[in-house]
C-alpha cells in the first residue's frame, strides 16, 4: 500500500488545529480554525474526496482519530462521510482501549510497534493508506522513510508557530513536485514524491 500524507499547513509549515479553536491547543496554540478564510470547497473538497477514492484504509494518530471518530459517523449519508465510515481505520495508541474503538473498522496499533506495524502494511499490496492530520505520526513516517507521497494544502497565511509535521533531525530528504494548482483563496495545493537516494 502506498502511504499517502493529505495536509492543511500554513505558509511558515505549522499544521496544527486548522479545523477549530478546541482542536488542539497544546502550547498555547491560539489560532485554531485558521485554514476556514482560505477553504475553497472545490479545489480543495476535491483533495480529499480523490484521496478517500483511492484509499483501501485511513491511518490516524489518537488524537486526530478521536476528533474524526466524534464527528464523521453522524454525518451518514454525504458520499465523502459514508466513504470513511465504511474503509477499514487503524489508529496508532497506547492508551486507547479496544472499548474505546467505537468508530465501525477501527484496529488499534500498539505505539511501541507502529513503525513495524505500519510497515507491514506499506508492504501489502492494495490501494492507498490515507493519513489525515496526525502530525506526530507523519513525522514519524517520513523519518522513517514510510512516506509516497504528500498532499500540502498550503495556505497563506503565517501562524508564527505550532505543530509541524517535518522531522528536525537533520536529514536531508529529496522531493519531487509532481503537481500543483493554486485555489481562488490563494492556496497552493501540491503534491510531492520522495526522491530515491541515489
Amino acid at each position: 500500500m502506498r502511504i499517502v500524507i493529505c495536509a492543511f499547513m500554513s505558509l511558515d509549515g505549522v499544521v496544527q488545529a486548522p479545523g477549530g479553536p478546541e482542536e488542539d491547543t497544546d502550547g498555547g496554540f491560539a489560532h485554531g480554525g485558521w485554514s476556514h478564510p482560505f477553504f475553497d470547497p472545490e479545489a480543495l473538497g476535491g483533495v480529499f474526496d480523490d484521496a478517500a477514492a483511492k484509499a483501501d484504509a485511513l491511518l490516524f494518530g489518537r488524537r486526530t482519530w478521536q476528533t474524526m471518530a466524534g464527528a464523521w459517523p453522524e454525518r451518514a449519508g454525504d458520499p465523502f462521510a459514508d466513504r470513511l465510515n465504511a474503509l477499514p481505520k487503524y489508529v496508532v495508541s497506547e492508551t486507547l482501549g479496544d472499548d474505546e474503538l467505537t468508530w465501525n473498522n477501527t484496529t488499534r496499533i500498539p505505539g511501541g510497534q507502529a513503525v513495524a506495524d505500519i510497515r507491514k502494511l506499506h508492504e501489502t499490496d492494495g490501494g492507498d493508506l490515507l493519513v489525515m492530520g496526525s502530525s506526530t505520526l507523519v513525522r514519524t513516517l517520513l523519518r522513517e522513510g514510510l512516506v509516497d507521497e504528500l498532499r500540502l494544502m498550503v495556505m497563506p497565511v503565517l501562524l508564527g508557530g505550532g505543530k509541524s509535521i517535518f522531522p528536525d533531525d537533520g536529514a536531508l530528504r529529496t522531493l519531487e513536485l509532481v503537481s500543483t494548482v493554486t485555489s481562488g483563496t490563494g492556496v497552493n495545493v501540491c503534491t510531492y514524491r520522495p526522491v530515491a537516494a541515489a
